[in-house]
């Protein structure tokens, strides 16, 4: 196929007007000039997508970015990239079979629109909307709103003021908004909640097990009047660990946990007191 160039309207069937050069020019071995038209000349199938080298017109704009140096376009690198997508995508549905089809023609016609025309459509209509907000805000910014009253013609249309509510009712009213809001308290009972000790749960543990050698953590602190009691007997099963007086079993994971006794079944164990001690001041600052 010969070079279409710009300069010929009849064989390309379009006219050099209807895409404007927007500064990148493609030098191909069958068309020469700018992208937007080759864009167009393939969508109304004046020249066909697979004889286009895509690889060469990116190359081409590459050196066209380079060139330009730190004055490069956002805007158009952007739309080249997403038209060069959609060229793309176009090429490799022409070059790949497809399946059996009546009429390759038929088949060629729905791709480019479905493809090209609706994405060519796409650039277009965000250009014209970006170009309508630039030139609102634009004419916005001129604008400055008038404080001032309401001219008197405009005033004589207000309906008047009708109060339905009573003197009396309107002072109930008025009282109430002025009444002083009393101020929100913030409990802190949670921080003073009665101290639990784990040496005095690890004797109730010992006790329990003495009797029943074998029971679940369930069973332990099933009868535990709250959350603090239900640790400190965890820690106290824990203090009975390391002593070695108990051991542990459970069958599955995240299953029942079953405390057995394995220590002596009478006299006094060494129960720690690190968790009955309260911090020194120094080690509550660390």
């Amino acid at each position: 196929m010969s070079a279409v160039p710009l300069a010929r309207p009849s064989s390309s069937g379009v006219a050099p007007g209807d895409a404007p050069d927007d500064g990148f020019r493609v030098h191909l071995s069958n068309f020469e000039g700018p992208f937007d038209l080759l864009l167009q000349l393939i969508s109304r199938h004046k020249l066909d997508i697979t004889e286009v080298a895509l690889s060469r017109v990116t190359d081409e704009f590459l050196a066209h970015i380079k060139a330009a140096g730190s004055s490069w376009d956002l805007d158009q690198t952007s739309q080249f990239v997403v038209v060069a997508a959609t060229l793309l995508d176009l090429k490799a549905a022409r070059l790949l079979p497809s399946g059996e089809v009546e009429d390759p023609e038929d088949l060629a016609l729905l791709e480019a629109r479905d493809l090209l025309f609706a994405r060519l459509l796409q650039y277009r209509a965000f250009k014209e909307v970006s170009a309508y907000l630039a030139g609102t805000l634009e004419d916005q910014a001129r604008r400055f709103p008038r404080e001032v009253g309401l001219e008197p013609r405009f005033a004589r249309l207000l309906p008047e003021v009708t109060l339905t509510i009573t003197p009396e009712h309107f002072a109930a009213l008025a009282a109430k908004a002025l009444a002083p809001k009393q101020a929100e308290v913030l409990s802190l009972a949670h921080l003073h909640a009665p101290a639990v000790s784990v040496r005095e749960q690890a004797r109730l543990i010992v006790d329990r097990l003495r009797r029943s050698p074998a029971l679940s953590f369930r069973a332990l602190t099933g009868d535990s009047p709250n959350r603090v009691t239900t640790v400190a007997r965890f820690l106290a099963l824990l203090e009975l660990f390391r002593e070695g007086a108990v051991a542990f079993e459970q069958v599955t994971a995240l299953g029942e946990l079953t405390v057995r006794w394995t220590g002596s079944s009478e006299g006094e164990l060494d129960i720690s007191d690190e968790f009955d001690v309260a911090p020194t001041p120094s080690e509550d600052h660390r």
